[in-house]
């Protein structure tokens, strides 16, 4: 499926439905519930009981900090390309030995972090959430070059496989969200990440049940080692040399090369700009609805358990209407409406807490998520190559999930300064999408371009 196609000829919905009879998407929706899982215990169920601990907006908005390793896990990335682990390698494969590894020391961090007390030891806390961000931002980039690999070169799926590893996240991260919000008033906090322990446990099991994707990555890898060794000169080629060459700098390489020095940049920067205001509205919004009145059971009950059901709805619909009508209008409608639905968080700060507005709203924000989210991922596989998918993705998501870090800490501290005001916050929140709309109207034409050029 060329860009074009992408961009603009339609399938039949009968096909779209049809490119989801695949068992390859059911392992895909398996690790996409392993990858959106820690973003439970350490994001919202460690804001709610922050938020019950008595912290700081300002203190908790830094707190997501730790987050900011998924945006370096780039630089890490190449190992996973590369290294194959003693043992696990061989009895599961490269992707699946680097997802169990990064499951159990989350696994070791969880259970510890139930017998913590953050307004007593916040920095132990941190060190433990920071163990967890770690190795789920590592598993993020085998979970999407396995996701990658799985699919191979078939174009007609990569829609799919997007909308099921975005149902996958959303389930790994609402229903366990759910249950830990249902019970966090009765049993406490602790209790729940004892509880939150054992669906580690599940996940570590759907890992090893789950097929290993076929692949070309060694013959294309060696490929590159002979490019490099020829551009080197015999004189110099030392297989370490070559190898570290090969890992470290060639999926860099290969990236700029396959979409220039120009177009590669405005790319990179569209990706670290278009969720920098959703990532705001995220962050803080589990602070927003207690102070706006809302009880732990009431955002159980409509940001997790109906946010979960809309997201899994709007996903599969999303992925349709992209693979109908091109990734690249998905996501400048997409963003529009993403902005757009922010306003309604506006609405509810200024009325208070009406559960059929938060009911409304919690739709409207995740049917706008969920159709930005399929064809941002989609994107990105695009743009991936097959000889280096983790550290190529990881390049671009992590750029994603830079601004959405980086940026998104001084969230809290952006409501401080606006002394509270939680509709203005609301606004500019939406505003912030605008920056990475103008880019994509520029890749998007150059992309074509390009496409009409190769045909």
């Amino acid at each position: 499926m060329t860009l074009g196609k992408q961009q603009g000829a339609a399938q039949s919905w009968r096909q779209t439905l049809q490119s989801y009879q695949d068992i390859r998407l059911l392992f895909i929706f398996f690790m996409g519930c392993a990858s959106g899982f820690p973003w439970v215990l350490i994001g919202s169920n460690m804001s709610g009981w922050l938020s019950d601990a008595g912290l700081s907006r300002t203190a908790i908005g830094y707190f997501g900090s730790v987050f900011i390793v998924y945006a370096l896990n780039f630089l890490w990335a190449p190992l996973l390309d590369r290294v194959k682990l003693p043992l696990l390698y061989a009895w599961l494969g490269m992707r699946r030995s680097w997802i169990l590894l990064m499951q159990s020391i989350m696994l070791c961090a969880t259970i510890a972090i139930a017998f913590t007390e953050p307004s007593q030891s916040l920095l132990l806390t941190s060190l433990l959430a920071m163990a967890i961000a770690l190795s789920s931002a590592t598993q993020d980039v085998a979970i999407d070059a396995y996701r990658i690999e799985m699919i191979g070169d078939d174009k007609v799926r990569v829609a799919p496989a997007a909308a099921m590893g975005v149902i996958g996240w959303w389930t790994g991260y609402s229903l366990p969200g759910y249950l830990a919000f249902a019970n966090a008033d009765q049993y406490g906090w602790p209790a729940v990440y004892l509880g939150m322990a054992l669906v580690i446990v599940l996940l570590m099991f759907f890992t090893l049940i789950s097929k290993e994707p076929l692949n070309q990555r060694d013959l294309l890898q060696q490929q590159a080692a002979a490019r490099h060794s020829a551009a080197v000169g015999k004189q110099v080629a030392r297989p370490y040399l070559i190898w570290l060459t090969v890992t470290v700098l060639e999926p860099f390489l290969d990236f700029f090369r396959r979409n220039g020095w120009q177009l590669s940049l405005a790319i990179l920067s569209f990706v670290f700009l278009f969720k920098v205001g959703e990532a705001f509205l995220g962050r803080m919004s589990v602070p927003f609805y207690k102070e706006i009145g809302f009880s732990n059971e009431q955002i159980a009950e409509y940001s997790k358990l109906v946010g979960w059901f809309a997201t899994i709805v709007f996903t599969l619909i999303g992925s349709a209407i992209n693979i109908r009508f091109g990734i690249v209008r998905g996501l400048f409608i997409g963003g529009i409406a993403m902005a757009a639905s922010n306003l309604m968080f506006a609405w509810i700060a200024l009325v208070g807490p009406k559960p059929e507005l938060f009911i409304a709203a919690i739709l409207v924000d995740n049917f706008t998520a969920a159709f930005s989210t399929v064809a941002f991922v989609s994107f990105l596989t695009w743009l991936t190559g097959r000889a280096f998918t983790a550290t190529q993705y990881a390049l671009l998501a992590s750029l994603g999930n830079l601004g959405r870090t980086t940026l998104a800490s001084f969230s809290g501290e952006m409501v401080d300064l606006l002394g509270g005001n939680w509709a203005l916050f609301f606004v500019f929140t939406s505003l912030m999408v605008i920056p990475g709309l103008l880019l994509l109207l520029w890749v998007g034409k150059r992309l074509q371009q390009r496409e009409q050029t190769q045909q």
